[in-house]
């Protein structure tokens, strides 16, 4: 299996794709970053404490996850694309051990893009409140802030490579992660909290303690993502070992 896991990481770096990925990530947390120092200023002056403002500065980075999340799934689909996936279930000895390595270096790269996006929180947080003239105040809520930034991020790498088992299709496994992530999820818990709040993107917010009142407590949140990868990647090794690996 280490074999094979060193295999498949080869493929990760292949070409541009994680670097492609990569960068779209960080250019949108630079993005908000430097966005939200043209508007904290006015929330400091209207009560918001500078600790509150250091926290919020880090919590933008949770969009690294849509890097993770998204290399992860054309890290799978990309060979179904071309078809290499016969050829690498063949070579990697049965499914079910291709599918555990492709997970595992989903999962290592997601606690790379993680630690990356944790350093940046720090980073932009030190660079952008004092540029707005606001002190860098950290605090324990920042402190878990960016821990929850980083273990979402981390967690979008294996959410992703599940999801592009269960589509096979690129483009589709993109558009579905996109649209799930931006739209149906936000408007599940505004439509209907109850439900919303257990949707993949809700619950992450819940860990990177984005304050919504119908949001689950952080500890529920991991459990509800850990709970959402497990049953979709049951679903995509169910349907990998049960059909033809190129339907």
């Amino acid at each position: 299996m280490r074999d094979l896991v060193r295999s498949e990481a080869r493929k990760a770096v292949a070409g541009r794709t994680w670097l492609i990925m990569l960068g779209v990530g960080v250019l949108l947390g630079l993005m908000t970053t430097a966005g939200y120092t043209t508007t904290v200023e006015q929330e400091v002056a209207a009560g918001l404490a500078p600790a509150a403002a250091t926290a919020s500065m880090v919590r933008f980075w949770f969009g690294m996850m849509l890097a993770s999340m998204l290399f992860g799934a054309v890290f799978v689909t990309r060979e179904y694309g071309t078809g290499a996936i016969a050829r690498s279930v063949l070579v990697s000895g049965g499914r079910g051990r291709l599918f555990t390595a492709k997970v595992l270096v989903g999962s290592i790269a997601g606690v790379g893009y993680g630690v990356l996006a944790a350093g940046l929180a720090v980073g932009s947080a030190w660079l952008f409140l004092p540029l707005a003239g606001q002190q860098l105040t950290w605090s324990t809520e920042a402190t878990l802030t960016l821990v929850g930034v980083t273990a979402v991020v981390a967690l979008a790498g294996p959410w992703g490579v599940v999801f592009g088992w269960l589509l096979r299709n690129q483009v589709l496994a993109v558009a579905t992660l996109l649209v799930l992530t931006l739209l149906v999820d936000e408007a599940l818990l505004r439509l209907v909290p109850a439900v919303g709040r257990f949707t993949m993107q809700i619950a992450m917010g819940a860990v990177y303690r984005d304050a919504k009142p119908e949001m689950l407590s952080p500890t529920m949140g991991l459990l509800v993502i850990l709970g959402w990868i497990a049953l979709v990647g049951a679903v995509a090794l169910r349907r990998l070992r049960r059909s033809d690996v190129l339907s």
